[in-house]
């Protein structure tokens, strides 16, 4: 009998997450730029065959090899591949040889490679050389600011934030709403990004109002402000039709608010036309086993191994590599030992999270409501690890605990997704 009663309640929860939400998306939006032909990555192209060709001509010019990087950035960032940021990387190394690794500018240059690549530490070596060196201190506690928060080093995050107050400054505003979202104030974080948006209207720069754009969708998103994130995520791809995260953005938002997978898919087809990187073959898995395609499910997982099988990736795919392994009960012990690999990368409250998810998994739950208890609770409002909390609590006989998490995640279905949501109900 209990069985036929939870197989009653899982049909009428996949009937409800399967029944469409209020229609806030067209099509008719958005197509042209499933079509775009990635002009940016033309542009791109352009300035580094110009900028290697100067350098040929006049090798004593090393300043060029920063622009050459740049270019090497921009190409990674429009099309994903990631042996352009590598190149960047190696660009900008030799560019810091060149100068002694004595300037500032230079410094922080290479610094924001190693952040793309998440080697925050080395980052962090190279921002406390450019503040020693006083050159533009401004722009190096803005980005020893951004490195403590990945560090999971709030005291010093903080620090570094009371350093660049102006409430008149784009860079002071964007970090002070990722500030306030971190500490779970989501309206205040709204606030500081809507004020944001209007510094970088004012400026007139494209590239700042894009950056604006997105992020305020994602708040928006999060805040279950949907309608108001689909229309940003637009904003965005007015100014640059080649924007991949805003058309993810509204993919998203057709597949988990308005529960259209096929759509959703096929935004994400067009997307990766141009433009790849190994988490998308995670969320079309995602997409496809909430259509049952578990033929397609398999093909994207295996597509999503073979890619970050490529060593140049690096540390960039550990969190996503532990969840993935975590449900093996065969990769197991790698989520554990990747798992325990990120906390020394960052000890963040996100990589204690990880790590306490693969000992749940692993049928060890005091250990990972231990792990949780001391690292994690109250110190992330991250939707994933609540949900993983409120399973641990689960796991422990922790019922009210459980249930309390369960309203607050209820209110993030649409960021976590219509499966999780399901498994939400359950708990």
């Amino acid at each position: 009998m209990k069985t036929n009663i939870y197989s009653l309640l899982l049909i009428l929860l996949l009937f409800s997450c399967n029944t469409k939400s209020e229609q806030i998306t067209s099509s008719e939006d958005y197509n042209a730029y499933l079509e775009s032909k990635n002009e940016s990555f033309e542009n791109a192209n352009k300035n580094f065959n110009f900028w290697t060709k100067k350098l040929e001509e006049t090798p004593n010019q090393y300043p060029y090899l920063a622009k050459i990087a740049g270019s090497q950035s921009q190409i990674f960032s429009t099309t994903g591949r990631i042996e352009n940021l590598i190149a960047a990387e190696k660009n900008l190394v030799q560019l810091n040889e060149k100068t002694n690794f004595n300037k500032a500018g230079y410094l922080r240059a290479l610094a924001r490679n190693y952040i793309s690549q998440h080697r925050f530490k080395d980052a962090l070596v190279l921002l406390e050389k450019a503040e020693t060196n006083g050159e533009s201190l401004n722009g190096t506690h803005k980005m020893l600011f951004d490195v403590y928060m990945e560090l999971g080093n709030d005291e010093k995050a903080k620090y570094y934030l009371e350093q660049i107050v102006d409430l008149k400054n784009f860079d002071y505003l964007i970090r002070t709403a990722k500030w306030n979202d971190h500490k779970g104030d989501l309206s205040a974080a709204i606030k500081y990004m809507e004020k944001a948006v209007e510094k970088a209207e004012s400026s007139n720069s494209k590239d700042l109002k894009q950056w604006a754009y997105t992020n305020i969708a994602d708040f928006y998103g999060h805040n279950g402000q949907i309608e108001k994130s689909y229309n940003y995520f637009l904003k965005s791809l007015e100014l640059n039709p080649d924007d991949s995260y805003a058309k993810k953005g509204i993919a998203w938002i057709v597949y988990s608010y308005e529960h259209n997978p096929k759509e959703a898919l096929r935004i994400l087809d067009a997307i990766t036309t141009d433009y790849n990187a190994p988490d998308y073959y995670l969320l079309k898995a995602e997409i496809s086993e909430y259509m049952n395609d578990d033929k397609a499910k398999t093909n994207y997982l295996a597509s999503y191994k073979k890619a970050v099988n490529n060593k140049s990736y690096g540390e960039m795919y550990n969190a996503y590599n532990v969840e993935l392994w975590a449900e093996d009960e065969t990769n197991i012990d790698a989520a554990l030992a990747v798992s325990k690999r990120e906390i020394k990368n960052r000890a963040t409250a996100h990589s204690y999270d990880l790590l306490a998810w693969s000992h749940l998994k692993n049928g060890d739950r005091e250990k990972a409501l231990k792990i949780v208890e001391d690292h994690v609770e109250g110190k992330t409002f991250e939707p994933k690890a609540l949900y993983h909390l409120a399973e641990i609590y689960k796991a422990n006989g922790e019922t009210n605990k459980a249930k309390f998490l369960k309203e607050e995640l209820l209110e993030s279905a649409f960021e976590l997704g219509p499966i999780a949501a399901i498994k939400i109900e359950q708990i």
